[in-house]
């Protein structure tokens, strides 16, 4: 490291209404440097982030830069010192192109669509991510999205490149790509933060890792000097509990009658004549690579997406149905909790109380002008209990949430639905490991109640865990099936690959 770091926070704080999101903290990154910034959602590693970036300016303290002392209103002042953010929920303009996208806020007077496209182009070939620079970015996967953040902080020559969840949305390819980009950019000098709840991510790639609880710093070291068990151990002040898949082990077989029941199942290309069955009081988990068809699968049984004519049969409960739209899926019994929360998960204006809300009255359908108002807000309230919900009351809006207590959100919009199937789709993307160990035991004691549960996951460990039976998704189609005690990650690759 150089003696001087090329970004450095002297005792700074942000407050909310009184309230710190981050505390006195003093943090320091330094050319060709990766940083890792580990803890739990609220701990506040964003903030951090979102300061440096200039998003959003100190209650007290000083930021410096190259030695100087400086002060951002806008992201655009961070950009003028080389400073980049790459978030985990996109801040791409849909209805613009990949390229245009890229050069957005360095636009020239006069621009050739020829050239920017190819610059754009050149950019995602060096970096090998297979996406057209022509394509609108709101058509684009959670995982092409990100890609095209990352190219355009590249594309930016950015001296500081900050990636908030960088792998959330990634297959394992893609993630040990974008790991050999960072460290081919730390040759370079670039540096690089990175906020990761995957913590072997930090212990393997990260140079330093800073630790967060409760808006402060509790520990910053050299990688070499953590493990696991002490990096939790600073994250959550204690260590977590080994849980064990004794009750999976249990609950591997079944005499009842499948809950859902899918045969054939057809939706352009994507899905390819994909049959399973899910079974009540079972965890039924589906893996696969992403674009394998296990998220479309679930729209169509959702009614969200169409399939194709003569595309198959569905039946709940022994019940042939076929969904239109979504809300006649949620009259039936049958909830979803999208793998995208920003996108179609909550109403981030909103706030807790109203978010649940709105999810209860779902299930009335066409008479919820007629429910009562006043269970709404109680049944809201209670799951705010239920699920543990983190805020500073009911009325907070969602946005304002970290990421693990949004998910919780979303979750209790599902459950106060009182569903008798609940498609769970990446449920813990993004979220921080306390409030994975806390959804992993809102799905499975879900699953206890009698209910069935489709439980869609890229994380092997979180499939592994949960799940009763498992199926392996590939190329729109179920390529195998594996009991709990017969699953294994490397097995479950195999089928996933080959």
């Amino acid at each position: 490291m150089t003696a001087q770091p090329i970004v450095r926070l002297e005792r700074v704080t942000k407050k909310y209404g009184g309230i710190s999101a981050l505390a006195d903290a003093n943090f320091d990154l330094y050319p060709g440097e990766v940083h890792a910034l580990a803890g739990e959602n609220g701990a506040g590693k964003s903030t951090l982030c979102k300061l440096i970036a200039g998003v959003i300016t100190p209650s007290e303290g000083q930021l410096w830069i190259d030695g100087q002392p400086v002060s951002f209103a806008a992201p655009k002042d961070a950009r003028r010192h080389g400073i980049s953010m790459v978030y985990q929920e996109t801040s791409l303009v849909p209805q613009l192109t990949v390229a245009q996208n890229m050069v957005l806020g360095r636009e020239r007077m006069f621009n050739s669509v020829r050239k920017v496209r190819n610059a754009a182009r050149q950019v995602l070939q060096r970096l090998n991510f297979n996406v057209d620079p022509s394509q609108l970015a709101g058509s684009l996967s959670a995982a092409k999205r990100q890609m095209v953040e990352i190219a355009r902080a590249i594309f930016n020559e950015a001296r500081v490149i900050i990636l908030d969840e960088p792998t959330a949305a990634l297959t394992p390819e893609e993630t040990e790509h974008l790991f050999a980009l960072m460290r081919s950019l730390r040759k370079r000098g670039v540096a690089i933060i990175f906020i990761s709840h995957a913590l072997e991510e930090a212990l393997t790639h990260a140079d330093r890792i800073t630790v967060l609880r409760d808006g402060r710093i509790t520990v910053t070291g050299p990688a070499k000097d953590f493990d696991r068990e002490r990096l939790i151990h600073h994250m959550i002040g204690e260590e977590l509990a080994e849980r064990s898949s004794t009750a999976a082990l249990a609950r591997s077989s079944t005499t009842a009658l499948p809950i859902l029941r899918v045969e054939n199942i057809r939706m352009g290309s994507m899905v390819n004549n994909m049959s399973f069955s899910v079974f009540p009081g079972q965890v039924t988990g589906i893996a696969g690579l992403i674009g394998s068809g296990r998220s479309e699968v679930a729209k169509v049984i959702m009614g969200h997406t169409k399939r194709n004519f003569g595309g198959g049969r569905i039946w709940l409960e022994g019940r042939e149905v076929r969904y239109s739209v979504p809300s006649q899926a949620i009259a039936d019994g049958i909830a979803y909790v999208s793998e995208d929360r920003k996108l179609d998960g909550f109403c981030d204006t909103l706030s807790i109380s109203e978010n649940i809300g709105l999810g209860w009255l779902a299930k009335f359908g066409r008479a919820r002008l007629l429910a009562p108002l006043a269970e709404m807000r109680r049944t809201a309230q209670e799951w705010v209990g239920r699920l543990a919900i983190r805020s500073i009351g009911g009325d907070q809006a969602v946005l304002y949430l970290s990421g693990g207590n949004q998910q919780k959100v979303v979750i209790a919009k599902s459950l106060a639905q009182k569903p008798k199937l609940v498609i769970f789709d990446e449920p813990t993307r993004g979220v921080d490991v306390g409030a994975i160990a806390e959804i992993h035991q809102i799905i499975r004691s879900f699953a206890d109640g009698g209910a069935g549960v489709i439980l869609i996951s890229s994380y092997l460990p979180e499939i592994l865990d949960l799940s009763d039976r498992i199926l392996v998704a590939k190329s729109g189609t179920i390529a195998a099936e594996f009991q709990r005690d017969e699953a294994s990650a490397a097995r479950i690759l195999q089928a996933a690959i080959h």
